[in-house]
């Protein structure tokens, strides 16, 4: 196994904004002999959904939390119905479960397949390298990694457009992820690099067919309208016309996930094993986990994906999962005061002192399970599900550890986090067939109820729990008076991307940057590969438009 590169530099290197991303992100690192020793992850925008929220009736939180994001729309709205939902301790007709998982189901799709192409895998993909390489050995090197081989058409194709916009200096979608010239962290053969990026280009059309497949039951996406509290409103989705058509776009998806997603993710890691040692994060990992059982929404020990807590990466026992054990910190954040609270007594209080405080320093919270810095997210969902084990994720992991001939030590990386997400999305996607067949089956019995009526409560409160493609999301209802007195929501990003706690321990990315080489800290991939395997998304957590100056500033673009 080949060293990762380091140079001798010692300084500081500062990346703002961090693209390839949803939202915006600053990070800070110090570096001693080419080693990141100390980091810092800033969220740069303040959100103030929470705040947009209060006074307004329940049943409306859906549609203003959609908006927090333009990419995993239906799981806040997902979020905020079940916390609804869990206000009225309602449970909704099992059609109504079926439908939603298969939503979100195809919502990890089109997320994964977005982060693992669009947004992370040039991390690791030379694409001028793609410009030399040679079709017919091209060919012989898709046949390795895959039972359906690229064809030299399409290799050709994509090596013609490559080329056209290295002539012409308009790079289009790879202009924040290409080093003129090479650069010295980059391993793959030219051969490889055109095969990542031939499925690059075609992976933008397949997650237009998995969008394409929430909206049928969804009527749009992004942010579909048929979610409500008490289940959905898609009843002229329940015909054979949309199943077929259902139908037809999830196997393209599922021949996609099978057959060029797994495979390109194993040959960029068999490329990169350095790096299964890299980027471990924190010791700790929580899931909500998702998809529960019919006519068991509420029930999280119901849900195909179960929760729980893995303490010290120790993978011999899960730890159940308590929701009072959840607190967010606001220390080192832009917000009033010192207190770590309950998302239930949370409070979103903007107190901004400058861009670079080494103190205060991120728009970002800082949520801490029992007291301690914990990661969320495919990795998490993974190891849990590994160690309770679960089947198919079991099946599916072993597969990949032992075709990479590495242990499940491996996981916890740069690395593991980068397959896990992968292995997330085949045994996912396998499993909306069943879902989709069992609700084929109930309306062909006659069973078509979707929804029932409801009515808000003068008070209450409640949380909705979603395992959202970038880990564990939740939103904490307060009712008063029938409208919103307080609502929070405490996102994936937040979790994985917040700043120190109380206590000064740093969050989660902060702690994976620690260790990482760079060799070149003008051109600091390696530091966009281990923020980009979170998959951050900085909008779910910092949000704000200035409507007052509409000022624009120039950024240096990574």
């Amino acid at each position: 196994m080949s060293q990762t590169p380091k140079s001798n530099y010692s300084g500081p290197i500062v990346i703002d904004p961090l693209t390839r991303i949803e939202g915006h992100l600053r990070v800070e690192v110090e570096v001693e002999n080419g080693t990141i020793k100390d980091a810092r992850s800033c969220g740069t925008l303040f959100r103030g959904i929470e705040n947009i929220l209060k006074g307004r009736d329940p049943r409306d939180a859906q549609h203003f939390t959609q908006r927090t994001c333009g990419v995993c729309t239906f799981t806040h709205a997902l979020a905020s119905t079940r916390a609804l939902e869990d206000a009225l301790a309602l449970e909704i007709p099992k059609n109504a479960t079926l439908i939603r998982n298969m939503m979100l189901g195809m919502q990890y799709i089109q997320d994964h397949i977005v982060h693992f192409y669009q947004l992370h895998a040039l991390d690791f993909v030379d694409v001028v390298g793609a410009t030399k390489a040679d079709l017919k050995e091209s060919v012989k090197v898709a046949a390795k990694y895959s039972k359906t081989p690229t064809s030299e058409a399409d290799l050709k194709a994509a090596q013609d457009k490559i080329i056209g916009l290295v002539a012409s200096g308009q790079l289009g979608p790879f202009a924040n992820a290409y080093f003129l010239g090479g650069h010295d962290a980059y391993k793959l053969s030219n051969e490889e690099n055109l095969v990542a990026v031939t499925h690059y280009l075609q992976a933008l059309r397949v997650q237009v067919k998995s969008a394409k497949a929430q909206a049928i039951f969804g009527s749009k996406n992004p942010h579909p309208q048929t979610l409500i509290a008490g289940g959905v409103t898609c009843y002229n989705s329940l015909n054979k016309a949309s199943f077929d058509m259902f139908n037809e776009l999830y196997q393209e998806c599922l021949a996609f996930v099978e057959n060029t997603l797994i495979p390109d993710v194993i040959m960029v890691a068999s490329a990169y094993k350095d790096w299964a040692t890299i980027g471990g994060g924190p010791v700790n990992y929580l899931t909500f986990g998702d998809f529960p059982m019919p006519g068991k929404e509420r029930d999280l020990k119901s849900r195909w994906l179960k929760p729980g807590v893995i303490k010290n990466r120790d993978l011999t026992k899960v730890h159940d999962f308590d929701p009072s054990k959840i607190e967010e910190h606001v220390r080192h954040s832009w917000y009033e005061g010192d207190k770590a609270r309950h998302p239930y007594e949370g409070a979103t209080d903007p107190e901004f002192t400058e861009m670079g405080d080494q103190d205060r320093y991120s728009w970002m919270k800082a949520p801490r399970y029992d007291g301690m810095v914990v990661e969320t997210g495919p990795l998490a969902q993974m190891i849990v599900s590994y160690a309770q084990g679960h089947e198919t994720v079991k099946a599916s992991v072993d597969y990949v550890l032992t075709t990479l001939g590495v242990g499940p030590e491996a996981l916890f990386s740069t690395l593991g986090r980068t397959a896990a997400r992968a292995i997330e999305a085949l045994v996912t996607i396998r499993e909306v067939d069943v879902w989709f067949k069992e609700l084929q089956d109930n309306i062909a019995k006659g069973d078509e109820q979707i929804c029932v009526n409801i009515e808000v409560p003068k008070t209450g409160r409640g949380v909705g729990y979603v395992g959202a493609p970038r880990g564990a999301l939740s939103h904490w209802l307060n009712i008063e008076n029938g409208v919103i007195a307080n609502f929070q929501l405490v996102v994936p990003s937040t979790w994985n991307f917040g700043p120190r706690d109380l206590e000064g321990n740093l969050g989660p990315v902060e702690v994976a940057l620690i260790g990482t080489p760079i060799a070149d800290p003008k051109r600091p991939v390696e530091i966009l590969r281990t923020v980009h395997s979170y998959d951050p998304c900085i909008a779910c957590s910092v949000h704000v438009i200035d409507n007052d100056t509409n000022e624009t500033r120039d950024f240096r673009i990574l």
